[in-house]
């Protein structure tokens, strides 16, 4: 017997996450990154932050609970004081845990698909059921389907994207009530795109137990610091806080983030520049009949094209990388979807889009 053996046969037939690689000199816009570095705008600002890092306990066990970045981020965004605040190393960390909370024999997990894959790989690591209900063809939510799968299957746990990955579609906020009020389990609204959005369900949380949001620094710049947080009740938030590793953050990134959150301005500034190129990115995409555009409260855009592969490859020859979403889901076939970068990497992308369909 190998000690292969040993591992448990359905994480064997799992796939793992694929992460692209970056070969030299390749403008990426695969991952819904930020193109600005929040900090080199300013020598004063890049100058203070290097200091800070410098002067941190990098020798010490991080302390998040009591870190005031719960309070800053409160204050920031402004999360209600009836809610808790939950921090972690990404809010892929706070999918594993939110799903381990309640992951009981038996329990469902529900969402939405195409979605985010996470939440069904979660679902299958723990052992939860898992029920994913199709959007319809233009990426809207299907909410009688939605409604009658809660109705038969009495989810325990319910993802939804707002706005969704990887479409980039908003589904209307009173759908999303209406999923809040009809579940018997928490509802977690995925608002890791939640700043290039118009709406928010922030203000809401700890009015009701079952609603949690969960949001991210990594797309308004912060990719590489790895901070996710998630508000809801005290209620369900401490008995979140009872599976949360004690030291799952890091002293250097606790302390850029709350600097940055003091200088959120810098941060406010490269969201509407990304939210302008997003709305001027679209309109050109949909100037080209060959083409459909979807329209994106992220910072990405979904495309569907002739042939997804072969725009992924002739990007690809000019050392750009996006993302295929072809073969991933029936919904996106020949998708590929469009992280929104640079005015001018955006231009790179579009001249060979119209040589290619205009």
């Amino acid at each position: 017997m190998s000690a292969l053996d040993f591992i448990r046969d359905d994480v064997k037939a799992m796939s793992a996450y694929y992460v692209a690689d970056l070969p030299k000199d390749f403008i990426k816009l695969d991952s819904m990154e930020s193109p600005y570095h929040p900090f080199t705008c300013s020598s004063e600002l890049l100058n203070q932050w290097t200091a800070l890092l410098a002067q941190t306990n990098i020798h010490l066990y991080p302390n998040p609970a009591a870190s005031g970045l719960q309070e800053a981020l409160r204050e920031a965004f402004e999360i209600p004081q009836a809610a808790a605040v939950a921090l972690g190393n990404g809010s892929d960390e706070l999918i594993q845990f939110i799903t381990l909370l309640l992951a009981k024999p038996g329990a469902t997990m529900l969402a939405v698909e195409p979605s985010f894959v996470m939440y069904k790989q979660n679902a299958a690591l723990f052992g939860m059921n898992y029920v994913g209900v199709p959007l319809n063809d233009d990426f809207t939510l299907d909410l009688p389907a939605v409604l009658a799968a809660m109705e038969t299957y009495n989810p325990a746990l319910t993802f939804i994207a707002y706005p969704n990955n990887p479409t980039g579609v908003r589904f209307t906020r009173e759908e999303i009530e209406a999923l809040i009020r009809a579940s018997k389990g928490i509802v977690v609204v995925d608002e890791a795109y939640g700043t290039f959005s118009d709406d928010s369900f922030l203000p809401q949380v700890g009015s009701t137990d079952n609603l949690v949001v969960m949001r991210t620094v990594s797309k308004i710049g912060f990719a590489g610091i790895r901070i996710g947080y998630a508000a809801g009740s005290a209620a369900v938030m401490n008995e979140l806080a009872k599976i949360l590793p004690p030291y799952n953050m890091n002293q250097l990134s606790l302390a850029t983030v709350k600097f940055a959150l003091q200088h959120f301005e810098v941060i406010h500034d490269n969201i509407l520049k990304l939210k302008a190129e997003r709305e001027r990115i679209f309109a050109e995409l949909s100037t080209i009949s060959r083409l459909k555009a979807f329209p994106s409260e992220a910072n990405f855009i979904t495309v569907c094209v002739p042939d997804a592969a072969e725009l992924f490859e002739t990007l690809k020859r000019n050392k750009i990388l996006i993302k295929k979403l072809h073969g991933s889901h029936p919904l996106l076939d020949q998708c590929i979807r469009l992280t929104i970068g640079l005015p001018e990497q955006n231009d790179a992308i579009l001249n060979i889009i119209r040589k290619l369909y205009a």
